[in-house]
């Protein structure tokens, strides 16, 4: 399985010789606009990081957890996979570490555990997508975006609740 990057690459640099399309110029051109987009999109996501490190530091996280306790006891959600829930929409990499730590106290296999997994894969890290994205071309009103997105998340998270909770468990 380890060849199949080389092929792909082989291919396109095949059909771009093809095409008649200068490739490596081609590639040139677009690292230098990949970097110029980074380093546009830069201060966007230093500030996501930046409000997430002040979330978890502050205590604001065990606050919104305190708060929603009741209603993720009546929905059967498990107090370990909350965390997850809260830190998934603002970063994908402090909920791969909260995802890790849920498998590691409760094991692969354990409610918690599997509902953790379906989360992590059935949720986007909505605020950082929309950070990167709309930073990124310099769109500042989202307008619906964020509603939209939020109510997928509701419903992946709904979705992998029903699935552990009627199917797999």
């Amino acid at each position: 399985m380890s060849f199949i990057i080389p092929i792909i690459i082989l291919l396109i640099l095949i059909y771009g010789y093809i095409k008649g399309v200068k490739v490596y110029d081609s590639f040139i051109e677009g690292a230098g606009e990949g970097l110029l987009i980074t380093f546009r999109i830069l201060p966007y996501i230093g500030a996501m990081l930046l409000a997430v490190g002040m979330l978890r530091s502050s205590g604001g996280l065990d606050f919104l957890l305190y708060i929603l306790r009741p209603f993720t006891k009546a929905a059967g959600i498990p107090e370990e996979v909350m965390p997850l829930i809260i830190m998934k929409p603002l970063s994908g990499s402090g909920a791969l570490g909260i995802l890790a730590d849920i498998l590691r106290r409760s094991g692969a296999d354990s409610f918690a555990g599997v509902l953790a997994s379906i989360i992590m894969s059935s949720t986007e890290t909505i605020f950082y997508t929309i950070t990167v994205y709309f930073g990124s071309v310099g769109i500042k009103n989202i307008r619906h975006t964020l509603a939209a997105a939020l109510v997928a998340d509701v419903a992946g998270l709904a979705a992998a609740v029903l699935l552990c909770r009627f199917i797999l468990f």
